[in-house]
């Protein structure tokens, strides 16, 4: 079992690692294995690669995110510049069904609105838009069209956990009720864990993913 002083090094350690991130700028604490970060950034982009970095290390069990976003002057741009580059970066991508999804933007915050068919488009909106100039966070209430067969969904999700090399399947329970999926049982790390949920919203039609599993040693 790792220390809290350990897993905290540790943290630091895989921030300043990633060349995307000024970890100078960013505190970590730890408790019990749940890691909360604070501090100023200088984009949203950049706050949530700290995030992330702090969860693929090996120990952490849930991550805090209280870093602030504190923008230079020069990336400054108003909520109509966004919002127009916003909706060219919807219709540029591919992946995103951009006529059925709406975008608001109120000081630097996105909010996107709509419906897909599945998860990866809704991530691919996210992504679209995540990494412009101004942003200082995207507010996600895309909704995914619900599936009509409960059983279907859920011999999907397990057969793609069986499929997974770095997945133990068998200590995994899925259950599906209508849209919403609910996780359970024990992986070893949070990255392990975060593969899982991916798989489950990979299924056509998941709407909601509920993710009850633990991270222990």
């Amino acid at each position: 079992m790792k220390t809290n002083s350990q897993i905290q090094q540790y943290v630091i350690d895989e921030l300043h690692y990633d060349p995307s991130i000024n970890a100078v700028a960013i505190g970590v604490i730890c408790n019990d294995g749940i890691i909360t970060l604070n501090g100023k950034v200088q984009s949203y982009v950049e706050k949530e690669a700290a995030v992330h970095a702090a969860e693929r290390v090996s120990g952490v069990k849930a991550v805090v995110d209280e870093i602030s976003v504190d923008m230079p002057q020069l990336h400054e741009r108003t909520d109509e510049d966004i919002a127009r580059a916003a909706v060219r970066a919807l219709e540029w991508d591919i992946q995103v069904p951009h006529l059925r999804i709406k975008v608001k933007v109120e000081q630097g915050f996105i909010t996107l609105e709509g419906d897909v068919d599945y998860r990866y488009q809704q991530l691919a909106a996210q992504k679209a838009v995540r990494n412009l100039t101004g942003v200082k966070a995207v507010i996600d209430l895309i909704t995914v069209k619900p599936a009509a067969n409960s059983s279907q969904v859920k011999l999907n999700i397990e057969n793609a956990l069986l499929r997974a090399a770095e997945i133990d399947a068998r200590r995994i329970k899925v259950d599906v009720r209508d849209d919403k999926v609910t996780l359970q049982g024990t992986v070893r790390s949070w990255a392990e864990r975060s593969r899982i949920e991916q798989a489950a919203w990979s299924a056509p039609g998941v709407r909601l993913v509920e993710d009850d599993i633990t991270v222990a040693a």
